[in-house]
Parts: C-alpha cells; structure tokens; sequence
C-alpha cells in the first residue's frame, strides 16, 4: 500500500505573503516533516465551523496518514493566516458566495 502522505492541497493553495520556498513546505507537509511557524487553513473538522487555521505539526499525527486533511492556505504565522481567511471571505463576497466558503473554495 502506497503512503498518501498526511494532507491534500487545494490546487488554488493560498499562500502567506512572508513565505519563500512554496514547494519545500509543501514537501514537509506531505511527510510529516517539522516546520516551526506554519500554520495551515484547513477544512473543519466538525459541522459547525467551515475553516480551521492550525500549526503544522498537529498535521504529523499518524491519524492524518489514513485521512488526509485538505489545506487551502499556509501562512507564517497565526496572523497571516487570518489574513489569508479574510481574502478568502472578501473572494467570496465577491462572487456571491456570503457566508459559503467551503461552497467557494470548492466550486472548481
């Protein structure tokens, strides 16, 4: 059985102002390797929320081996990433998706 790896990238990844070398963090993603300040806006885990910003190494946990979760956004810090999640809302809006992002992100 092939390794899938821990997560799955949107193919319009939203990326962080501050951060250089895309494909090296997405490499570390996908295998678990340690980052020390990315944090990633993924698909919510429960009903209730749409996005979820967390740290990188909540990714490493073998769970995500089984079931990789989806990332829209990296960004280097906590702050950036609530800015990648306001972009996301104001695209939204835009396209007349008020309040819908997973119905947004996921229109393509």
């Amino acid at each position: 059985m092939k390794k899938r790896g821990f997560c799955i990238f949107y193919k319009n990844l939203y990326w962080g102002s501050s951060l250089k070398k895309h494909s090296l963090i997405k490499w570390r993603l996908m295998h678990g390797r340690g980052q020390f300040n990315i944090f990633c806006i993924t698909r919510s885990m429960n009903d209730s929320d749409q996005l979820d910003i967390i740290h990188c190494a909540f990714l490493k946990q073998p769970y995500y081996l089984e079931h990789p979760v989806m990332i829209y956004g990296i960004a280097k810090s906590y702050e950036e990433a609530l800015e990648l999640v306001v972009k996301i809302s104001d695209e939204a809006i835009q396209k007349g998706y008020e309040g819908r992002l997973l119905a947004y992100l996921d229109r393509e």
